[in-house]
């Protein structure tokens, strides 16, 4: 019997609420400390930022027009060295992308394929601009979804970390009217002076800010970070259950926002880049530029999940880009600005072991001007998010003038799903 991690806790729950746990097993009880207590599921957004390569990372092997179009590029059949790594007897993911398989195989991991804006720029800057604002080709929208998300969420969270841009810049999905910090490490997010020399300013500062007006308010709350994070004391943390995060920026990334949900300091949404996609030239098959990147971000992610074992049924990752690249790889064998891609999505609300999407085809006649054609909007995958694990129903204004169509079932409806942890109070 293959028993994924998704039907062990199923099968436990059911157990506790019978009167006991499976005949000589013990429930693991990691203490939670007190704090902030959400109605919905933590958000955190991966863009990949220069297109990634879709069909690269999730290989449509079983199509014989995809190894005609990428010969220098292509990823083997599964059944060849260095092959891709079968999915469901049509897709494979590249081999770079091998710490997600598990991932997938516990059903946490989903993939939604042929995604993604259905606007017609090939601009880098405009399609993430329209991506980032949730309403493609709608200059007049100068909010981000997941801003407008938090917004129009009723909450009394105040919390100065609830929305989180991590990186040197903020994310235009987090600008709006609900403010949002942004760092690009916990070591970094102080006043770069030394101890007594921050003190003082610190002092100052906030006496300079002690008025009522809206920036003092926001000051405020940036003061208050600085305690919130040297009382939570994240900076000693331990990954736990094994896992190990790489050097990489990402990883790190990753690594300190599991830190901070850990320390339960009132996250609710978080958005985090990885740059360099734009692979033009020599992009690689196998190995290469590409398989650098699919490498980072599927460390990353394995390392998060391995580590927030006791989370993750709280927490949803999404990994999105703004476009993918051409069917046809160029004559400097790499591949050029294309349309349709994949999305990823990772948590325990997930409905995962599975690539969603009709999946159009690359004969001549279904592409797209030369590209994958895009025959899921990305906007349907993120309103089900919100609406289903994020517990928002007012999608009109989260993603306005989009008609809503039928969910994939990508995600499981937090508010009908059993969880025995809410019966052990403190406890998961």
């Amino acid at each position: 019997m293959n028993l994924t991690r998704r039907a062990f806790l199923q099968l436990s729950g059911a157990s506790a609420m019978a009167g006991g746990w499976p005949l000589g097993s013990r429930p693991r009880m990691v203490f939670r400390p007190a704090g902030y207590d959400l109605a919905g599921d933590i958000l955190i957004s991966v863009f990949l930022r220069g297109a990634m390569d879709g069909l690269s990372a999730v290989v449509p092997h079983a199509e014989a027009r995809y190894h005609q179009l990428r010969s220098s590029t292509r990823i083997p059949d599964p059944d060849q060295t260095d092959g891709a790594i079968d999915l469901d007897g049509f897709f494979g993911l590249h081999p770079a992308l091998e710490p997600l398989k598990d991932i997938y195989t516990q059903q946490d991991l989903a993939i939604v394929h042929a995604s993604g804006s259905p606007h017609p720029s090939r601009s880098h800057f405009e399609a993430q601009d329209f991506m980032e604002r949730g309403a493609p080709g709608d200059t007049s929208v100068r909010t981000g979804w997941i801003a407008r998300h938090l917004d129009s969420m009723t909450s009394t969270n105040d919390s100065p970390f609830r929305a989180l841009g991590w990186g040197n810049l903020q994310q235009l999905s987090l600008f709006g009217p609900v403010e949002a910090l942004s760092m690009k490490s916990i070591e970094a997010f102080n006043l770069n002076a030394n101890e007594t020399e921050a003190a003082r300013v610190k002092v100052a500062l906030q006496a300079f800010y002690g008025g009522e007006s809206e920036l003092d308010t926001v000051g405020q709350k940036i003061f208050s970070s600085f305690d919130f994070l040297t009382e939570a004391n994240p900076a000693q943390y331990e990954p736990q259950h094994g896992a190990s995060y790489a050097e990489t920026g990402f990883a790190q990334g990753m690594k300190q926002i599991g830190q901070i949900i850990r320390a339960n300091m009132g996250l609710e949404a978080v958005a985090i880049d990885i740059n360099g996609w734009d692979t033009h030239a020599a992009q690689g098959g196998v190995q290469g530029p590409l398989a650098n990147l699919l490498q980072e971000l599927a460390g990353g992610l394995s390392a998060f999940y391995t580590d927030m074992q006791d989370d993750m049924h709280r927490i949803t990752v999404v990994v999105m880009s703004e476009f993918g690249r051409r069917a046809q790889e160029n004559a400097s064998k790499g591949t050029d600005h294309g349309h349709g891609n994949a999305m990823f999505l990772m948590g325990g609300g997930v409905n995962g072991g599975k690539v969603y999407g009709a999946w159009p085809g690359l004969a001549d006649e279904a592409l797209d001007r030369g590209d994958l054609a895009v025959t899921t909007d990305y906007r349907t995958i993120l309103s089900e998010i919100v609406k289903k694990r994020l517990l928002n129903g007012h999608l009109s204004l989260v993603f306005p003038n989009f008609q809503q169509t039928a969910f994939l079932g990508v995600v499981e409806d937090r508010a009908l799903s059993f969880d025995y942890r809410q019966f052990l109070p403190n406890i998961w």
